[in-house]
């Protein structure tokens, strides 16, 4: 068996975040193994971790440094030793008496119970204080350089950990202290075995050199303990296996962060029990982002999560212990009222628009902007507190651009990358943006950022540009990859390396991919292939399906794409009963507003469109306004003949992407994909035809083209589209924006260094 006896701050609480896993999870795991609080705070502010589901709970709770001790589980105090604790101390109306009028001492306001504590300085007569102590029968203890305890004689933490072994009938050589500072120091003087975690206070290290049954660690508060137990073979059966510290401490695998504005779990009330489920997005970012802890990495998920009062604190969690034993989801508590002023209003009312062009539709409040700086710092200091020395931090999307600078701010030692999930526009667009300085100033703070494509990355730069003095240290070409001249979007070359002022800002393009695997997977389903079946048998054999798959918002031109169909129609009415339109719009999030317009608008011009054209056995539009199921949709990819997807603007576009995993699977048959060249994928699918949603005449064109072209043509484009689809699918996504973050170094930290 093994007695711990631990203290917290900086040992038990310290560390890096899979050394507090790790032993976390030695202790649940082994009965054996008796965990001891021994801390100088109060015991009203060890109640706290208690409750945390990540802590252990502990047998016992030394706190007061020593004064006061309490049965781990019920708090009720070990007698007799608290009994002999309690008659040694003359009280704190006493102490505090005689103390009152000492030059340089201030009375430290945190919960004591049977000592007094202090800060001291320079100018404090440290011999009054000793002889007043003297007087009272107590002891003076000086900690830190600045602090200073008065307790009963003879107590402290080693004295009171004696007694418990006692009464305990613990053997001696099963018990191990552990502790960083000298407040600490009665612990090594019992005589059992102990750890000095590494970057301990001097005084303690010095005080303890050249004791047998003291091992000084290398690693820092709970790698200390875990070092431990490796040093003393008493210990050993508790010493993680190999493999597993390898893995954790391997090289280049440092913490992890995730900025997110959500979990990577929705949470579900039934029968009044939270259940915890999977994105219902499966094909979406997030499960390829938690592929980075698949392996034990060590990381923590910072994310917002619903509350019902303003400032509750949440608790960190494990999201899933199992498959990912050392990744924790550090909740930010938000109530609805800010969740939908952060997300819904401002940033939807201010930024969205504007990130797409459409300043017509952007609305600027300052209120809200303070609003939203506020949040933005909220997610920036839980990154702070939970991110080990020199971690990596990766903040996601417009709607965090502020984190960068306060993270900065806060921890200069931390290596930040930023991807933004949108487009970017260009310079006079962007810096429409009352705030445009503070928002690229607090991006220059990060060591990586990553757009979808070049041209984004040339806008931020020329938006940068405009601020401020900006040097392009590293250009390159874009050929490789991805398409140049021949579309709007695309450039010859991009930005890789800028200054300003002593920073220097990797950037990148890196377009998101789609879950291929899963993909095929779910097509080669029974299940799925009998619903193909089932839908081509309802549409029929003498029809042709035109797919468009999107979200309703403006900025996706749902209204411009029904207006050209329309014409469509009457230009060629030779298709009238051979050509159906499936318009699947997923609803925006509950609360948005400013979309009610659009929707109002399709429905009437779907619905008039329907009336003039309709007959029995034909309707030419089938509108869903409802979000599908997955699996359905790759049913509605797999059977249709041509995919039509219109943005006026869009940062990528990954329905594309996922038609193509889906119609590459099919060995004959294969569709078209008509693909906005307004849209971010279109620079990197030139097999695509691509049209000018801004030109009926364009979509209508684009559209017969599509809907008459030889079956050679459509394999082979489709063909080439999938074979680079497959290759650029969401895990070279993620792993080729790690590999160059992994290149890039934090100036802040080699200074440090």
């Amino acid at each position: 068996m093994l007695l711990l006896a631990t203290d917290l701050d900086g040992t038990f609480l310290g560390g890096k975040s899979a050394d507090k896993q790790q032993l976390y999870r030695v202790i649940r795991e082994n009965p054996s193994i008796r965990l001891v609080f021994v801390t100088g705070r109060g015991l009203e502010t060890v109640i706290p971790l208690l409750n945390d589901p990540v802590i252990p709970n502990p047998d016992y709770i030394i706190c007061d440094v020593g004064s006061t001790i309490v049965h781990g589980r019920t708090l009720e105090p070990i007698q007799p030793i608290q009994a002999e604790i309690e008659g040694r101390w003359p009280g704190s109306l006493k102490v505090g008496h005689r103390m009152k009028d000492v030059r340089g001492l201030k009375r430290q306001e945190v919960p004591m119970s049977r000592r007094s504590s202090y800060y001291f300085d320079s100018e404090t007569d440290l011999e009054t204080i000793q002889d007043s102590a003297t007087d009272l029968g107590c002891d003076v203890l000086m900690s830190g350089g600045i602090f200073l305890d008065i307790l009963p004689p003879g107590v402290n933490k080693g004295f009171t950990l004696q007694q418990l072994i006692r009464l305990l009938h613990v053997p001696e050589d099963q018990v191990l202290v552990a502790g960083d500072t000298l407040n600490d120091l009665s612990l090594y003087e019992t005589g059992y075995k102990g750890v000095v975690v590494g970057d301990a206070e001097p005084a303690l290290i010095e005080a303890t050199m050249g004791k047998s049954l003291i091992y000084h660690a290398k690693r820092t508060g709970c790698g200390g303990i875990l070092e431990a137990f490796r040093a003393f073979s008493a210990f050993n059966q508790f010493d993680p296996a190999a493999e597993e510290d390898n893995l954790v401490h391997g090289e280049g695998e440092n913490q992890l962060l995730m900025v997110y504005h959500r979990l990577p779990f929705e949470t579900q009330v039934i029968n009044g029990i939270s259940h915890r489920t999977a994105p219902k997005s499966p094909n979406g970012i997030i499960p390829s982002l938690m592929g980075f802890f698949d392996q034990g990495r060590s990381g923590t998920w910072i994310a917002w999560e619903e509350v019902e009062k303003q400032g509750q604190e949440l608790r960190n969690i494990y999201i899933d212990e199992e498959r990912y034993p050392n990744l924790l989801a550090g909740r930010i508590g938000l109530t609805k009222k800010e969740v939908e002023l952060f997300y819904k209003v401002f940033s939807k009312e201010a930024f969205w628009p504007t990130i797409f062009s459409f300043i017509d539709k952007a609305s600027f409040n300052h209120d809200h902007w303070d609003h939203y700086l506020r949040i933005n710092r909220l997610f920036a200091e839980k990154t702070a507190m939970e991110a080990d020395h020199g971690a990596t931090v990766w903040v996601h999307d417009y709607n965090l651009w502020m984190v960068p600078g306060y993270l900065r701010q806060l921890r200069p030692d931390l290596k930040i990358a930023f991807f933004h999930h949108t487009s970017f526009p260009p310079a006079d667009i962007f810096n429409i943006i009352p705030w445009r300085g503070d928002i690229i100033g607090s991006l220059m703070q990060c060591d990586y950022i990553g757009f979808h494509i070049p041209r984004y990355v040339e806008n931020f730069v020329d938006v940068a540009r405009s601020i401020l003095p900006v040097e392009v240290l590293e250009e390159q070409n874009c050929t490789e990859r991805f398409l140049t001249y021949s579309c709007p979007l695309g450039v010859e070359k991009m930005p890789r390396l800028i200054a300003a002022g002593n920073r220097e800002v990797r950037l990148g393009a890196h377009p998101i991919g789609v879950n291929t695997s899963y993909i095929r997977e779910l097509y080669e389903r029974p299940q799925n292939r009998l619903l193909v079946e089932q839908l081509r048998k309802q549409v029929g054999d003498n029809k042709k399906i035109v797919l468009s798959v999107e979200r309703l918002d403006y900025v996706k031109g749902p209204l411009e794409k029904i207006y050209a169909f329309e014409e469509f129609l009457e230009q060629y009415p030779e298709f009238h009963g051979k050509v159906e339109l499936i318009n699947i719009c997923t609803p925006p999030a509950r609360g948005m507003k400013i979309y009610d317009k659009v929707q109002q608008e399709l429905e009437q011009a779907i619905g008039r469109i329907n009336g003039k054209y309709s007959r029995i056995g034909w309707t030419p539009i089938h509108f869903f306004f409802r979000a599908f199921p997955f699996e359905e949709l790759v049913a509605y990819y797999a059977v249709s003949d041509v995919a039509w997807i219109t943005p006026l603007r869009d940062g990528l576009n990954l329905v594309a992407k996922e038609f193509v995993a889906v119609q590459g699977l099919k060995k004959k048959d294969k569709a078209v994909l008509v693909l906005s060249e307004f849209a971010g994928a279109s620079v990197e699918m030139g097999y695509a035809l691509r049209t000018n949603p801004y030109d009926k005449r364009s979509l209508k064109e684009v559209l017969l083209q599509a809907l008459l072209m030889e079956e050679g043509e459509r394999e082979m484009r489709m063909s080439r589209l999938f074979d680079s689809v497959s290759y650029y699918d969401i895990e070279f996504w993620s792993n080729d924006f790690m590999s160059e973050l992994a290149t890039v170094s934090n100036p802040e930290l080699q200074r440090a260094s």
